[in-house]
């Protein structure tokens, strides 16, 4: 199965941490690396005041199931000290599951494609750089919705790279 995860941080050192989920994603078995986007920095949506984020996405293909994958990246956010005090709150890393192949759930504990996808510049202008033919299940290509957004806190950062795991 194709899965998308959107990577992001406020907090520490971002990039180290974005750089640590990349590789904490494939330290375990049943996950193979398929691309990884550029480093995008993005003004903050909703919640309190805070700084910009660092922003990318993983690709990758997967044997285990979404919800496996989902506990994988929970498991990750925490080995880097996410604290959950305040929704949409800065973080020192957060890792979301935007889609797992087609699968679409409403399950509250794996809501599939993640709920907001759709509507957030800072994870579509990424994960269209890392897969141009993307699609978004139940919403269409990447690119068009993309194209409906206002991207003007959305900033390419070509002085910052993550590398895929080794």
């Amino acid at each position: 199965m194709r899965v998308v995860f959107a990577l992001g941080s406020n907090l520490g050192r971002r990039i180290d941490n974005l750089q640590g989920a990349v590789d904490a994603l494939f330290d375990a078995p049943g996950m193979t690396f398929v691309a990884l986007s550029p480093v995008y920095e993005t003004d903050p949506v909703g919640g309190p005041e805070q700084g910009a984020y660092l922003n990318a996405v993983v690709i990758a293909d997967c044997e285990v199931s979404a919800r496996s994958i989902l506990e994988r990246a929970l498991s990750v956010e925490d080995a880097f000290g996410r604290e959950r005090k305040e929704r949409w709150g800065p973080r020192t890393l957060d890792v979301d599951l935007i889609a797992v192949e087609d699968l679409i759930s409403d399950d509250p504990e794996l809501i599939l494609p993640h709920p907001r996808a759709h509507e957030r510049a800072f994870v579509l202008a990424p994960w269209l750089q890392a897969d141009p033919a993307a699609e978004l299940p139940g919403y269409g290509p990447v690119a068009d919705l993309l194209d409906d957004l206002d991207q003007s806190g959305v900033r390419l950062r070509t002085d910052l790279s993550l590398q895929p795991p080794v």
